[in-house]
This record gives C-alpha cells, sequence and structure tokens, in this order.
C-alpha cells in the first residue's frame, strides 16, 4: 500500500516503523527536519518536511496517489483538516485521524462523508484506557484481549508456581477444567516460542497464552496461578487524560485514588470526578506513597507523561507492598529492562495505538488486530468469505488450509458458538477466526488466505 502519516512524534513514528517493516511504500509529512532525518537513517521510507495540512506539502508526500493517509500530528484540528483536504481534493480512499480530546471523539455524527470525511479516528488515550481497566479487571492477567465483539478473550498470563496446571501437560486442562472448552495457543519460556501440544508440561515463569470464550477466561486463568484476591483498592499515579478517564470509568466498582503533581489539574479532577478521591503531591514522592498507605493497594496504576517517573513510582510500589503494579512505558529500550526490575506490566501506548490501526490496512475482511509480545507477533480476527471454489479456507478443516509456519487458527466465532481451533473442524462462511500469527513477516500470507478470488459475487 501506499500510505501517507502526518506527524512525526511518538504515536507516527512507530506507525511509520511498522508499516515500513511490512514492506508498504511509506512517507512521513512533518516540520522537525532532525526528526525525519533519524527515521531516514532507521526505516526504509520516505519523509518530507513541511506543514502537514498544507496541500503542496501534501502533494510532494505523494498524496494524489496515496490509498491511505494517516493523520497522527499532535493537534486534532490539524488532523481534521488534513483529512478534510485529502478527500476534497485529492480523493484519498481511506483516511484515519488521530482525535485526542473527548469532546470531538463523542461527537461521532461529526466523522462522515457529508461533513468530516473521516473513516476512523483513533484515540490513543482511549484505548490505553481500556486497556489499563482491563488489567485492573484481570488481575494477574499480562494482556487482555477481546475478539468477536466480547465474545472471545485472548488472555496472556505467566504460570505461578502453586497453579493448578503448573508442572501438568497441557492434555490434562479439560480434567481440570470439565465443561470449558479453551486452547492454549502459544506458550513462551525463557523468551523463546514453544509450540503447544499435549504433552508440553507448564512449567513456573512460563508466558502462557489461551483463548476461552470470555465466560469462562477467568477460570482458565486461575489454573496457571494461585487465585487472585479480589481487586478492591486502585491508586492511579497521574492525573492527565488516561489517569482521569480510567479513574472514572473504576470509581463506581472500586475504591479509587488519584495522586495528580499539578494543583490546578487536582483541584479540577476533584470537581469531575464523583467518588474518587484526589491527592495533591508527587507520585515519585516515597514518604508520601507510605502515607497514602500504597502498599495496601491491590493496583498501582503509573499512568504520568514522564516515563522514568512511572518506571521509578512503580518500583516504590512494589518494593511498599502494592500488589500489582503498571507502568506507562514507551521506550523499547525501558520494555528491555523491565524483567529485571519489580514492575509487573509496562504498558506501551504506541503498540496498542498500532495495533488499532492495523486492522483498517491489513488486506482481507480483518476486523481486529492485537501486537504481542511487543510488536513481534500478532492475534488477527478475521472473517471467511466465499466458497470452496473462491476461498483458500471455507469449506476447508483446519488441517487442509495451508497456513504459512508459526501460524494458527486458535478458535471460530460462528453466530453465538465459540469453536475452538481442532484439526477437524470445517470453515464456513462468515465465520470469524481468530489466528496467531507468531512471525510477522508472514502477514502477507495470511492476509492473501482470506482473500476470495474475482469469481466470487
Amino acid at each position: 500500500m501506499k500510505i501517507v502519516v502526518l506527524g512525526a512524534g511518538q504515536v507516527g513514528s512507530t506507525v511509520a516503523q511498522s508499516l515500513a517493516k511490512e514492506n508498504n511504500d511509506v512517507t512521513v509529512v512533518d516540520v522537525n527536519a532532525a526528526v525525519l532525518a533519524g527515521l531516514n537513517n532507521r526505516l526504509d521510507l520516505r519523509t518530507v518536511q513541511g506543514r502537514a495540512p498544507f496541500p503542496e506539502v501534501m502533494r510532494r508526500a505523494g498524496i494524489e496517489d496515496a490509498d491511505l493517509l494517516i493523520a497522527a500530528t499532535s493537534s486534532d484540528e490539524v488532523n481534521m483538516v488534513a483529512c478534510q483536504i485529502a478527500s476534497s481534493l485529492f480523493r484519498t480512499p481511506t483516511k484515519i485521524a488521530r482525535i485526542r480530546a473527548a469532546e470531538y471523539a463523542h461527537e461521532s455524527q461529526l466523522f462522515c462523508r457529508e461533513h468530516l470525511p473521516i473513516d476512523r479516528i483513533i484515540s490513543p488515550e482511549r484505548l490505553v484506557t481500556r486497556h489499563v481497566q482491563r488489567l485492573v479487571e484481570f488481575p494477574g492477567a499480562l494482556q487482555v484481549m477481546d475478539f468477536a465483539d466480547g465474545r472471545v478473550q485472548l488472555v496472556v498470563v505467566r504460570a505461578v508456581e502453586g497453579g493448578p496446571m503448573v508442572g501438568e501437560p497441557l492434555r490434562a486442562l479439560p480434567q481440570h477444567l470439565p465443561g470449558v472448552d479453551t486452547r492454549v495457543a502459544a506458550l513462551y519460556r525463557d523468551g523463546q516460542a514453544i509450540i503447544p501440544r499435549g504433552d508440553t508440561v507448564v512449567n513456573a515463569d512460563d508466558e502462557v497464552f489461551f483463548l476461552a470464550a470470555t465466560e469462562h477466561a477467568r477460570r482458565v486463568m486461575h489454573e496457571m496461578r494461585r487465585r487472585e484476591g479480589r481487586t478492591r483498592r486502585v491508586v492511579i499515579a497521574g492525573g492527565g487524560n488516561v489517569g482521569r478517564a480510567l479513574a472514572e470509568n473504576l470509581e463506581r466498582h472500586y475504591s479509587v485514588k488519584v495522586i495528580e503533581r499539578s494543583d490546578a489539574r487536582a483541584d479540577a479532577l476533584s470537581q469531575e470526578l464523583s467518588a474518587a478521591l484526589v491527592l495533591h503531591g508527587d507520585v515519585s514522592d516515597h514518604e508520601l506513597l507510605v502515607e497514602e498507605n500504597i502498599g495496601e493497594a491491590d493496583f498501582f496504576c503509573a499512568l504520568t507523561n514522564d516515563e522514568e517517573v512511572n518506571i521509578l513510582s512503580a518500583m516504590l510500589a512494589k518494593r511498599l507492598g502494592a500488589s500489582n503494579v503498571v507502568a506507562l512505558v514507551n521506550r523499547d529500550a525501558y520494555h528491555d529492562l523491565m524483567p529485571q526490575t519489580m514492575i509487573d506490566i509496562a504498558v506501551a501506548p504506541n503498540t496498542i495505538t498500532v495495533s488499532a490501526l492495523l486492522s483498517h490496512i491489513r488486506r482481507g475482511d480483518v476486523v481486529a488486530v492485537h501486537a504481542l509480545r511487543g510488536g513481534a507477533a500478532e492475534a488477527i480476527e478475521a472473517i471467511a468469505h466465499g466458497d470452496r471454489e473462491t476461498s483458500q479456507v471455507v469449506g476447508r478443516s483446519i488441517s487442509e488450509i495451508a497456513l504459512p509456519p508459526d501460524t494458527m487458527i486458535g478458535c471460530i466465532v460462528r453466530g453465538e458458538q465459540v469453536l475452538m481451533g481442532h484439526h477437524d473442524l470445517v470453515i464456513e462462511s462468515e465465520d470469524h477466526m481468530i489466528l496467531l500469527v507468531a512471525d510477522k513477516s508472514r502477514m502477507l500470507e495470511v492476509e492473501r488466505l482470506f482473500q476470495v478470488a474475482v469469481t466470487f459475487i
């Protein structure tokens, strides 16, 4: 695809990097020459210096024959204007805009062909809020991903000594959970992928990826680790857009405390939130954390705009006794250090944003994409169309489908039914298929499986 990305900030750069590595023709536009030079040195893409919404700048970027525009500057207004210009002057087929302000995002009627011709809006703050909220709702999980409108979940959990399945082969899982159909889709041990088979024994510290119907996900998770106590107390470090939204979503169900450094912001939050307690203070202040009994928190979520502060405050909270600590961290170098710290989960906002964008870029009818293991692998939901003559998957059992190496079909959603991906399961048209792709370089082969032949009408 020919793709123009406006903005070379954290989101734009991460998106461009991901798309360029998949052999797309990517051009990045930004006013900062130094940032563009850095991208040119690292990646196989074009760069254009200039102000994003200017028509002549967009022409130089190749917008006239681009398949896709991704407007990811730091300004909502610039992104909206850029999409309008791309539509009015250049008839760009698909336009995606980053929209941060809830005041815009909540007005869905704005974004249509008659008003602002934006095909999809992406709000990193809303995506990250949802991601962290899922972690609070599933204590002990490293990642929780929804598929098929919430009917299926892919959960990543680290096995813990004392979990019922630790030391047991995977074939014993049905005996542990009679009546629950689940599938271990992937397993990582010491950073290395292990193909899960019936005789594969689950060891402590293994990262286990399993698929299950949503109503069964918690039961499966509890087989891999000791049952976690119910989450009651949540402390949120940072009252920015993500912190405020998370507090608003959680305050009706948990005891929520927000610590915000800005006096003015703390005062505003105290007016906006109905039940959460808002404190003015520095989240990296050890004495403050002790005074506020952070050690008794079930979850400590470090969500400030400063990732160094997030790492430090999360480590302090863990040392004081907080059960689960989560920190927003973007830099890859910091993520590499996480196993050596006391931080339970490092959340990468840029990776989450890229996952949401990829579902609109993948060929074939791909409706959801989730990045795994820092973007090295993906879980996707694709819809099968056609018949045995026009499709490479419909009318065939899973064992007959020519899947690329390191790719597996985890489960099928057929209407309201959730069917695990056993080898003899036959795919029908309109089935939602959840696949795990351990090697992203194989993604083009996976996409081709879901492209219907031109004879299909």
